[in-house]
């Protein structure tokens, strides 16, 4: 099993808590991002710089994923295809994306979008929070109990 990460919008606190996970449990942890981002010297951490562009980052780890990798990210549409290639997903605040909660996750994604483009002001998420970042470490280490 591989990690990766959806860097561009990942909270650094989440990449820190990512970069120890890998190095203790000797876990190959790739950063995909459209910019250079740095990472400890570690031989379980790299990264991929993708070209810009929408969705270019999501597209280069649906390519490279296989079967049981995990995939950090809070891009639902990434989710949804993550999960469709027998992958799994789990957000930066610590949710669990699964075949059970991924349609219903992208038909309010979808109705927030429709909003947003008429117009509708809907605001955006709260600040990530201590709170987020312990629910996260949480559901990881459930995971990795079981899968890793």
């Amino acid at each position: 099993m591989k990690i990766w990460i959806d860097a561009d919008a990942c909270p650094r606190a989440i990449k820190e808590l990512l970069y120890r996970v890998a190095d203790r449990k000797k876990l190959i942890l790739t950063l995909v991002a459209n910019r250079s981002l740095g990472h400890p010297a570690s031989r379980w951490i790299c990264s991929i710089q993708v070209g810009a562009g929408a969705d270019v980052a999501d597209q280069e780890i649906i390519r490279l994923l296989e079967k049981g990798d995990l995939v950090v990210t809070a891009d639902i549409p990434l989710a949804a295809e993550t999960i469709g290639k027998g992958g799994h997903a789990l957000d930066p605040r610590g949710i669990f994306f699964s075949e059970d909660n991924i349609r219903e996750r992208l038909s309010v994604r979808n109705f927030m979008d429709d909003l947003r483009s008429s117009g509708v002001e809907t605001g955006g998420p709260t600040a990530y929070s201590a709170k987020d970042k312990q629910k996260f470490a949480n559901e990881l280490d459930r995971f990795l109990a079981h899968y890793g």
